[in-house]
């Protein structure tokens, strides 16, 4: 039996059908209030798979809910993760990422299971902005260009490597930012709507990206290879996220945008944001975290990958194409 947390986001949900396709028995831990829209619209061509799951009720937060999904369980996807960047959100990402992460490795160990892979990002790694390339071996630097979330991977991270000095057969991966068909309101995928609804400004920052695809196809082949006690970044490309938006208002059939945002845009837009959300008791749009990592320029090595498993990457512009369409499937759908 294998168990998979985060089964209803945007990666958990890919590794979900793709598991479910292969044959395997799986059973997946979800929250109450979960959204299971994303899941859904993956499992749309393979109703027959999604009802063959075992779904069961819990929390990471919950030690007894754990020891109820993990019976019988001899391999873990642990994907579950609460992704913010907004700093009214930091005392609940720190207890879900880091606190429930231990959990999860603590109860594995107990109950005997066998693998265990924990879904991480390239976040984690720190932020070095500049020139240098940042790759497995790269060291975490205290750093103001550190994000909460950031903050909150890291220490999940070193709650795995934990367990893995006490016994627990695991491994890592990072994905950089992973294009899939998610929550077209929130997280990378917010992109998508966000070009749909037109975006003048384009912001000068350069990052990895990776289709949601790969990074379930590299996760399975180095669980199945029996991989432990390493970590892996899953990344295909490194690409200005000017370069990026365009190629989705080109397959949307949108606008590109055209309106340089400066640094100085950058600091009193968040700024306006915030002050505009404080009267309209709404979330802001931009975060001061959002705004200054759209300008840094980071950059991920993929060798390590590339040897361990010879994966080669969906290019950013197929991934782009592909999700497009079924962004606007959905948008069809919905109306």
């Amino acid at each position: 039996m294998i168990l998979l947390t985060g089964g209803t986001g945007l990666v958990g949900s890919q590794l979900l059908l793709d598991l479910s396709i292969s044959g395997k028995k799986i059973r997946v831990l979800r929250r109450v209030q979960s959204d299971m829209s994303v899941v859904r619209n993956v499992f749309s061509s393979f109703p027959e798979k999604f009802n063959s799951i075992e779904w069961v009720e819990g929390d990471v937060n919950d030690i007894f809910s754990l020891e109820d999904a993990l019976k019988d369980v001899h391999t873990v996807y642990h994907s579950a993760a609460f992704v913010s960047f907004y700093p009214s959100d930091k005392s609940k990402m720190m207890k879900v990422n880091i606190e429930g992460t231990a959990n999860m490795v603590n109860t594995a160990l107990r109950m005997g299971v066998k693998r265990f892979c924990h879904v991480s990002s390239t976040a984690a790694l720190g932020r070095v902005s500049g020139d240098q390339q940042l790759n497995e071996d790269s060291w975490w630097k205290p750093s103001k260009e550190n994000s909460n979330y950031a903050v909150s991977k890291y220490g999940a991270e070193r709650e795995v490597w934990r367990a893995m000095e006490e016994g627990l057969d695991a491994f890592i991966i990072n994905p950089s930012i992973v294009l899939g068909r998610g929550n077209w309101k929130s997280g990378s995928s917010q992109m998508f709507s966000q070009v749909w609804k037109g975006l003048p400004f384009y912001v000068t920052g350069t990052t990895g990206f990776v289709d949601v695809r790969d990074v379930s196809k590299a996760t399975r082949m180095l669980m199945e290879k029996g991989i432990r006690n390493e970590r892996y970044i899953l990344n295909s490309e490194n690409l200005p996220y000017r370069k990026v938006f365009d190629l989705i208002a080109d397959a949307l059939g949108k606008k590109r945008a055209g309106i340089k945002v400066t640094p100085l845009m950058a600091e009193i837009g968040w700024r306006l944001e915030k002050i505009k959300s404080t009267f309209a008791n709404s979330r802001p749009m931009i975060t001061r975290e959002t705004a200054r990592s759209g300008l840094m320029q980071w950059s991920y090595a993929n060798e390590k990958i590339k040897k361990e498993i010879g994966i080669d990457f969906i290019p950013l512009r197929e991934s782009v194409s592909f999700v497009s369409q079924a962004f606007l499937s959905d948008m069809q759908n919905v109306h």
